[in-house]
């Protein structure tokens, strides 16, 4: 059997690639939607990919699923869950070689086995993947791939239908059936290999491990989530405390996925090479949004007037995804050697409508020959620290809210960049917003965001321990 495990760190993302050499063939579990990585996997072992699955509706990126679909790949959904949890796309399609699965039901790639557990609690419709060698002798599963049921070290987190997608009244009813599939699993061999869908930075749950697999074993005796499971109420209080703000876009990755992603067909969007002028009018143009993936320090020094910062960094998709409407066209400032890399994130989460880019050596050309630019004034918690209770101020926290109410400058407004554009009613236009983070980063591109949106902005580069260390007053939500 040929196993391969193939991770996004921006999405913090595992999909497999799962093959028989005896019979050449093999097949991906949650693939990405540029499936053309699989098959430079799949060429290199001499394999080709006949089959393609999915554990769940994804909310945090656009499946692959109906790319492969597409090419004529036969493909396997859940039929589990109710008919609000079903694949749209691809129920009663004629187009579509396709198998609709329920528990207990199994396909074959080659002498490999691959069988289904519905596993509900993160989503209605989830299903668990059990993986048996049979062609080399094994009975049993090598282990499971567990899509975003069991992660290293957490769960995946039942509340995202509330929290992300606004089904309201579902949060606690999930956790209840969490647990019980959590129940339904302990017949188990504690040697099952854990396959996880997700890793550390994932927001699809709230302490991920950033090691790649496990062992349900190992998950049983030290995995948080799983050792709550000593009764129902007390899983429920545990599973639904502390899960970070959801970003903004994961509510279009459900209905997208369960619609049907559109369809690349292999061929990622090629944004042309612009100008700077032609980027400084766009900018200035309703349905257009400018993405700055410098530097947040040089950024902050020139940028393009109406233009978002979001570096080129494990953050980028979150923040793009958090900032940008889906109907918007975009243009980015970003290296040359980078803008595969930049466009495949932007496809990855829906954004398909990337139409132009300059580079940052054509940005400070323009800027040093004289073209507009804007900045965004700069401080640190030491030069700020005599301003921050002027009634013409206001702070705005941008951490999440498990971070902010143990400690945080009196006043201070707190809205998450993840949620950010839900929280404009909350913050005063008619005051200087000075936006802090823990470290800096992510009130860089919160900043940003909201000089965007009109209001007059402060970024505090600075790390929150040194308002501390300046015995900074701070307190804690009630």
């Amino acid at each position: 059997m040929f196993f391969k495990q193939i991770f996004d760190p921006k999405i913090a993302q595992y999909s497999y690639v799962v093959g028989c050499q005896a019979t050449g063939e093999a097949a991906v579990i949650d693939p990405l939607r540029d499936i053309d990585q699989y098959d430079c996997i799949a060429e290199a072992e001499g394999l080709r990919i006949t089959k393609a699955v999915d554990t769940h509706i994804h909310a945090d990126y656009l499946s692959g699923l109906r790319e492969f679909a597409e090419r004529g790949v036969k493909v396997y959904a859940s039929d589990e869950g109710d008919k609000d949890w079903k694949y749209e796309w691809l129920i009663n399609s004629s187009k579509y070689d396709y198998e609709l699965l329920k528990d207990g039901d199994a396909f074959s790639i080659g002498k490999v086995e691959i069988r289904a557990i519905h596993t509900p609690g993160h989503t209605p419709e989830h299903l668990t993947y059990a993986v048996t060698d049979r062609g080399g002798g094994a009975d049993e599963p090598m282990g499971v791939a567990t899509g975003d049921f069991i992660f290293v070290g957490d769960l995946g987190r039942p509340d995202l239908l509330e929290s992300a997608a606004g089904q309201a009244g579902i949060m606690e009813p999930s956790a209840r059936v969490l647990y019980k599939t959590v129940r339904s699993i302990e017949e188990l061999p504690n040697y099952m290999q854990i396959w996880p869908g997700h890793g550390a930075g994932s927001a699809c749950g709230k302490s991920l491990g950033a090691v790649p697999q496990t062992t349900l074993g190992y998950e049983r005796r030290f995995n948080p989530a799983l050792k709550a499971a000593t009764s129902e109420d007390t899983f429920v209080s545990f599973i639904l405390e502390g899960q970070p703000e959801p970003p903004m876009y994961f509510a279009r990755m459900k209905r997208d996925n369960k619609s049907g992603p559109a369809v690349l067909k292999g061929a990622l969007p090629a944004p042309s090479k612009a100008t700077p002028q032609d980027l400084a009018a766009k900018a200035a143009q309703k349905g257009n949004v400018v993405i700055d993936a410098r530097p947040r320090n040089q950024f902050a020094e020139a940028h393009l007037p109406g233009s978002l910062l979001s570096p080129l960094n494990k953050a980028f998709n979150t923040i793009v995804g958090s900032f940008v409407e889906e109907d918007e066209d975009i243009y980015l400032i970003v290296d040359e050697a980078k803008l595969d890399e930049a466009v495949r994130d932007l496809i990855r989460i829906g954004y398909d409508r990337i139409k132009g880019y300059i580079t940052p050596e054509q940005f400070e050309e323009y800027r040093h020959q004289g073209g507009e630019v804007d900045s965004m004034p700069v401080k640190t918690f030491a030069e700020a620290k005599d301003e921050l209770s002027k009634a013409n101020v206001a702070v705005v926290d941008v951490r999440k809210y498990a971070d902010f109410a143990p400690e945080h400058i009196p006043n201070a407004i707190n809205a998450a960049d993840s949620r950010l554009p839900e929280y404009l009613d909350r913050i005063p236009k008619d005051k200087t917003l000075y936006v802090h983070c823990t470290a800096g980063a992510r009130s860089a591109v919160s900043a940003a965001y909201l000089k965007r949106a009109g209001y007059n902005t402060l970024l505090i580069d600075d790390q929150f321990d040194n308002w501390k260390k300046l015995q900074g007053e701070t307190v804690a939500s009630s």
